[in-house]
């Protein structure tokens, strides 16, 4: 399981961080960056939704149902 942290930093900014769990216990932790003001922190939310997402496999093929 993967989750995002966030945390503030000793310089005041707001750290990001994606966690990975296994059985319960932090076996990874990547970070993906800090940012000091609200545009910057949503660039970073969406980068590290994007690393979660990336390793999951689609429940449905929908690529059959696009109009070509």
């Amino acid at each position: 399981m993967a989750y995002i942290r966030r945390f503030k930093t000793g310089s005041g900014a707001t750290g990001v961080q994606v966690c990975y769990k296994e059985q319960g216990k932090v076996v990874k932790t990547v970070h993906v960056g800090s940012a000091k003001t609200e545009a910057g922190l949503i660039r970073l939310m969406r980068k590290a939704r994007e690393l979660i997402d990336k390793d999951k496999v689609p429940l449905f093929n929908l690529n059959k149902f696009e109009k070509k």
